[in-house]
């Protein structure tokens, strides 16, 4: 555990960072002191994993730091240590990006929660993609429009869902996202707050399966000075710091049954009370939920309010799985070629034709994020100009779904006899001619059984119709 777990302790006292360092060395973390935040700032690229900075520190300061880490380093939890005086400050840190904040004096059990929560939103956030895709060619028009709202692509799954966040994205309505782990849900949860009147304000993500039963309330809610053993002073929750912002809600259905009556009142009524306190809070938040559960068969089983789930799927926004928008996979493959050429000091020049079929025959269980981490382990090894099919990892070179057949020709020589034409028009191609020969091949296998051919693709019914229609297949459709 140790040797992946690093945090970063920044503070110009002695005394407190080998305090904290023996507190988290207790709990199998390898800690790295930093006397201010210059310091800080040359070792946040040597595997840590969280830091924990001072606010108050000489030459660069706590907030410094952490809009230098916003920016380079978004998936890096920021927890912020700060005396009584300063709590304004910490809370305004909160809003621009923090973690969390601690008030000194502290208890060593704080400490401990307020980490051991930080670790593990920063583990559940490393299978989501981040939100850093752009397009690089501000001449295409469909990229630059999907650029607006962080998204990359040019799909027809892709476009209905930009559809939906420009139609919803400046009201105050509930938004509920759905989809597949890896499909990059908080990219949609942020792509709707930077699009909307709120985007001066703060967004605050709480991911709830980070969150321990016991502390859900008080995260969520605050609460007061003497609420609980260890509430040493008051403290606002993530709906209060998300006042006149968004609050999104990764993970929704991870929320307890207890819980849940709570959230249903704050979006009934706005208004919610701290954990040990009387006084009554007014907020003005607009909320964002995701989840990759199927939130329909949670209500039937009795794990999730119905009043709730009705309550959060005002606006729904499904994310298709890259299985079913395949065509985005080349303008994706292209920027994660470039990001990590930058990140790995390499000088891919781009996918050789035969390692791009592979790519697109790859069914994609987890999704952006599994591409994104193939691409950065072939292009970590790979020591030739372009991609080549044994760079790829066996898995992908070795799929049955990917193994050549007397009807699917090396795209390199669909090149030769094409003659002419981009790459990009040349991958469109064969994809289209790839898609429709796995299509034909499952209806054979299944007799034109539309539904079983669906579950055989791994795709939804839907969308196999679709495809059909597309490819003139409706003639071979037996249910």
């Amino acid at each position: 555990m140790a040797e992946a777990r690093r945090i970063l302790v920044a503070d110009d006292e002695v005394n407190l960072r080998k305090v904290l360092a023996a507190i988290l060395a207790r709990d199998g973390y390898e800690v790295v002191e930093a006397r201010d935040g210059a310091e800080a700032m040359g070792l946040i690229g040597h595997g840590v994993v969280a830091i924990i900075t001072d606010l108050k520190m000489p030459r660069v300061d706590g907030m410094a730091l952490l809009r230098r880490v916003t920016v380079e380093h978004p998936d890096i939890p920021v927890i912020m240590i700060t005396a009584h005086g300063s709590v304004d400050s910490a809370v305004e840190a909160v809003k621009l990006g923090a973690f969390d904040y601690i008030e000194k004096p502290f208890e060593q059990s704080q400490i401990r929660e307020v980490v051991e929560k930080a670790i593990r939103t920063h583990e559940l956030d490393q299978r989501q993609p981040r939100p850093t895709l752009h397009a690089r060619d501000a001449s295409d028009r469909v990229l630059a429009e999907y650029a607006r709202f962080g998204l990359l692509g040019r799909s027809q799954p892709l476009h209905e869902v930009l559809a939906i966040i420009d139609k919803v994205a400046d009201t105050p309505s509930t938004v509920l996202v759905t989809g597949e782990s890896g499909t990059g849900k908080e990219l949609i949860a942020r792509a709707l707050h930077a699009n909307s009147s709120r985007a001066q304000g703060p967004f605050i993500k709480v991911n709830c399966a980070a969150i321990p039963k016991t502390l859900m309330e008080s995260e969520m809610f605050g609460y007061e000075k003497g609420a609980f053993t260890g509430a040493v002073g008051s403290k606002p929750g993530r709906f209060e710091l998300a006042h006149d912002g968004s609050l999104f809600l990764d993970e929704i259905g991870e929320i307890p049954v207890e819980m849940q009556v709570k959230l249903l009142r704050v979006l009934q009524e706005s208004e919610f009370e701290r954990v040990g306190g009387i006084r009554t809070i007014k907020v003005d938040v607009r909320l964002i939920a995701a989840t990759n559960r199927d939130l329909t068969k949670e209500v039937a089983s009795g794990n999730f309010r119905e009043d709730l789930f009705y309550r959060l799927n005002v606006v729904p926004i499904h994310i298709p799985p890259l299985r079913d928008r395949k065509e985005d996979i080349p303008i994706l493959v292209e920027h994660f070629v470039v990001k990590f050429n930058e990140r790995l000091k390499k000088a891919i020049e781009g996918v050789e034709p035969a390692a791009m079929e592979k790519l697109l025959l790859h069914s994609w269980p987890g999704n952006i994020r599994e591409l994104e981490n193939v691409l950065e382990r072939t292009i970590l090894f790979s020591e030739g100009p372009r991609i080549r099919v044994s760079d790829l990892p066996p898995e992908l070179r070795a799929a049955a779904s990917g193994a050549p057949t007397s009807s699917s020709p090396d795209l390199g020589v669909a090149a030769a006899q094409a003659g002419e034409g981009s790459l990009k028009e040349l991958v469109r191609r064969e994809t289209e001619r790839v898609e429709r020969e796995l299509i034909v091949r499952a209806l054979e296998v299944t007799g034109g059984n539309v539904s079983q051919a669906a579950r055989n693709l791994k795709i939804s019914r839907k969308s196999l119709q679709t495809k059909m229609k597309e490819f003139g297949l409706r003639d071979r459709e037996k249910d």
